[in-house]
C-alpha cells in the first residue's frame, strides 16, 4: 500500500543540539550528517533512517514515569549484552533511571543527556 508521504526524520527537541547528537552518534554508532547551532541530524550511513535534534529555549526535560511533563516519545535499541551496554551508555553520558519496570530485565530505562528516556533492550 502507498501512503501519502514517506518518513523522514524523527525529531528530538532539546537544549544543546550539539551534545544530544553527540550522545546518540555514539550509541549507535551514525556520523553526524549536518550540524548548525539549532539544528543537527545523525543518519544510519546509505539509509535513509535519520534522528534530528532541535534547539528548544527554555527547555524543560520530561518526567518519566510521571505525567507532568511526560515522555512524548523514547527510543528503544537493541543489544546483545545489557550488562556491556549500560556500561558504555553512562560512559557517553547516559543516567540509569531509578524507574525499572521490566520484571524480567528484557530491557533497561535510561536518560540522555536531555533527560529523554530510552530503553536498551535485550536481542
Amino acid at each position: 500500500m502507498k501512503g501519502i508521504a514517506e518518513f523522514r526524520t524523527t525529531v528530538i527537541d532539546c537544549g544543546d543540539p550539539r551534545e544530544l547528537a553527540g550522545f546518540y552518534s555514539r550509541l549507535l554508532g551514525w556520523p553526524i550528517d549536518y550540524q548548525d547551532d539549532d539544528w543537527v541530524v545523525v543518519t544510519q550511513g546509505g539509509s535513509p533512517a535519520r534522528l534530528a535534534f532541535q534547539k528548544v529555549e527554555e527547555y524543560r526535560p520530561p518526567i518519566w514515569p510521571g505525567s507532568e511533563r511526560p515522555q512524548q516519545l523514547h527510543i528503544d535499541v537493541t543489544v546483545d549484552d545489557l550488562d556491556a551496554a549500560e556500561k558504555a551508555v553512562l560512559d557517553i553520558g547516559a543516567t540509569k533511571h531509578d524507574h525499572q519496570p521490566s520484571e524480567d530485565d528484557d530491557f533497561r530505562v535510561f536518560l540522555d543527556p536531555a533527560g529523554h528516556p530510552f530503553c536498551l533492550c535485550r536481542d
